[in-house]
């Protein structure tokens, strides 16, 4: 590979992702060519995706609600589902004012609220410390504010009874499932951000407990779950004292839990 440009090169690219099982090869293949600044780099990006790396960690950066979001390796990447989430909380709560995006990751969906809403506070919070210190560079343009802990903990206590949009991306993989997981992400994505425990529920449940405490009157707070969750996850919400719906996106395979805290309600 000497020329990023040479027909040749493209051809040797294409083929090499094709032979790894990239099902979109030249459009892949697009994208690396473009990132790549050197023959050398291009060929170790090559090789990064060639061995099951996923594409965005390769590139640096994913699409995300029309943002490109940086993510690292071995940073949890943004799925186009989650859009819906983002999507859901803007309809539910357009007016908020603080934003908190927990189980951020890279802290994509936080970023995508604060692009949407405009001047808000923003806060973002994982336990995993490598998420955190990507979160901080994609939330930095909204002055956004990024903490390591374990859900709630990491919270600074002055979010108390102020927090309009608590989007919470949490793991909901049963644990005996991750191992079905494609490779790309039991390999290269942190099993923390991919273990939801026994039936996948145990951190919904966790914010559930605790979400009313931190949502302002009217705040909203919402989790990504799969359908045959669903139904156990609203139960949990409703249990929690929430006002709650099911949002569904049948295009985007997305179920989206959303929890109300009623405004006449302390």
């Amino acid at each position: 590979m000497t020329s990023l440009s040479d027909p040749d090169t493209t051809g040797a690219v294409v083929s090499a992702l094709r032979a790894a099982g990239c099902v979109f090869a030249e459009d892949e293949a697009e994208l690396i060519l473009a990132a790549a600044r050197t023959p050398d780099e291009l060929a170790a990006m090559v090789d990064r995706r060639s061995a099951g790396q996923p594409l965005e960690q390769v590139l640096g950066w994913a699409e995300f609600h029309g943002l490109r979001v940086l993510v690292e390796p071995g940073v949890f990447v943004p799925r186009r589902r989650t859009e819906f989430l983002v999507d859901q909380a803007l309809a539910e709560t357009p007016g908020a004012s603080v934003v908190v995006d927990l189980c951020c990751g890279s802290g994509a969906v936080g970023a995508a609220l604060a692009a949407a809403l405009g001047d808000v506070e923003l806060h973002a919070a994982d336990i995993d410390p490598s998420a955190v210190r990507c979160a901080r560079r994609n939330i930095a343009p909204y002055g956004g504010h990024a903490h390591v802990g374990d859900l709630f903990d990491a919270l600074p206590a002055d979010l108390r009874g102020r927090t309009g949009i608590l989007a919470a991306n949490v793991p909901y993989v049963p644990s005996g499932e991750v191992g079905l997981l494609p490779a790309e992400a039991r390999e290269h994505e942190p099993l923390v951000a991919l273990d939801g425990g026994g039936d996948g529920l145990d951190v919904l449940r966790r914010v559930a407990a605790g979400a009313r405490e931190w949502l302002a009157p009217g705040g909203c707070v919402l989790v990504e779950t799969s359908e045959r969750q669903a139904e156990d996850a609203v139960d949990t919400f409703r249990a929690a004292g929430l006002t709650t719906r099911l949002a569904v996106s049948a295009e985007l395979y997305a179920n989206v839990v959303v929890g109300v805290r009623d405004g006449d309600r302390a």
